[in-house]
Order: C-alpha cells, then sequence, then structure tokens
C-alpha cells in the first residue's frame, strides 16, 4: 500500500511546513502540494496529478480535511469515489480513518450532515425566491436586451436588411441570442399575414 499526502496553503506567503512535517511523521511515502489556491476549488494542479497518481489499495492522508476541501459537499463526494476505487482515507487532525469501522460510520454521518445541509439551503432559496416573486420582484437572470432594444434590431434586420450578426454585435449579445429572443418575441398579428 502507498501512503499519499496532499497539502494546501490559500496564499504563497503561508508555509507548508507544519502539514509536511505531519504527513512524513504519518509515513506519508509521497507528498503532492498547492500553493495559493483557495479549497473551495477542487481544480488545483497538485490535487489533479495526486488523483490521477492514486490506484486501488492506496491510502490518501491530509492533515486537516479543510486542506483537501473547503465545500462539506464537495469533499465528501471526493472522498466516496476514493473509497469506491478502493482508496483509502485519512485525515490527522480529524482522527478520520476510511479504513476503519469508526472512521466509514463518521463519513456517513459527515454525508448525511452534507446532505441535510444542501436540502436546508435548496428550500430557503425556494422560499426566499417565493416571497420575492409575491413583493413582485423579477427572479433570474436580468434579460439580455430589452423591448426597446429589440423592437430596434427586429427594425434593422427587417426594414433595413441588416445582417443578424451585426445587429447582435451592436447589442452584444450572440446572433443565436438575437433570433431566439426575436422568435419569442415575434408579433401574433405580424406572423398571420
Amino acid at each position: 500500500m502507498r501512503n499519499f499526502g496532499y497539502g494546501r496553503v490559500s496564499t504563497t506567503e503561508q508555509s507548508l511546513d507544519l502539514q509536511l512535517a505531519a504527513l512524513k511523521a504519518a509515513g506519508c511515502d509521497r507528498i503532492l502540494t498547492d500553493e495559493g489556491f483557495s479549497g473551495s476549488d477542487f481544480s488545483r494542479p497538485g490535487l489533479t496529478r495526486l488523483l490521477k497518481a492514486l490506484s486501488a489499495g492506496d491510502k490518501l492522508t491530509v492533515w486537516r480535511l479543510d486542506r483537501l476541501g473547503r465545500s462539506l459537499f464537495e469533499l465528501l463526494k471526493l472522498i466516496r469515489d476514493l473509497n469506491e476505487r478502493g482508496v483509502e482515507f485519512r485525515s490527522l487532525s480529524e482522527s478520520l480513518d476510511t479504513s476503519t469501522s469508526a472512521g466509514r460510520l463518521l463519513m456517513h454521518i459527515l454525508a448525511s450532515m452534507a446532505e441535510f445541509e444542501r436540502s436546508l439551503i435548496s428550500e430557503r432559496t425556494r422560499a426566499g425566491m417565493a416571497a420575492a416573486r409575491a413583493r413582485g420582484s423579477r427572479i433570474g437572470r436580468r434579460p439580455a436586451m430589452s423591448p426597446e432594444q429589440l423592437a430596434e434590431a427586429r427594425a434593422s434586420i427587417e426594414s433595413a436588411r441588416r445582417p443578424i450578426a451585426d445587429v447582435a454585435n451592436e447589442y452584444r449579445v450572440h446572433p443565436r441570442t438575437l433570433s431566439r429572443l426575436l422568435r419569442q418575441h415575434a408579433d401574433p398579428i405580424g406572423d398571420s399575414t
């Protein structure tokens, strides 16, 4: 079994020394690191190399869970993916080790808490959107073009015979977006004649 270590600091001013010492003391054969990367971003060069190098029977060790990632949901998803590949996971500070029964139980509890948290966030979001709609607020992305701009664009295309790409560029939208908006807001009276 190979024991890989992973360390991360958010800024290049921070030091990896404490993490590296702890990972070496834990018997890590190879340690990969990322410096200057946020824990919310799971696309990090060192982590990517590490995940590719891991295979069944290996173990990934971190000093603390938040060194691997800040999003509990994404973190648990990553650990579950590793376990499905036959890779064990160990966090030194939290005394979490998925090769033990207690470690697997703790991971299931954390996963349940993360799912509960996501459900609460979803409920709050839906309630907030319903309250905003009740107040008459518009929900969603700002329209790409105002009704006035759309009318001007339609006139430029139909009356002045300008290419749709030129008109779209003028309003800083993609030609497909302009085409879609023109279809969605077609004049029903004009379409029937």
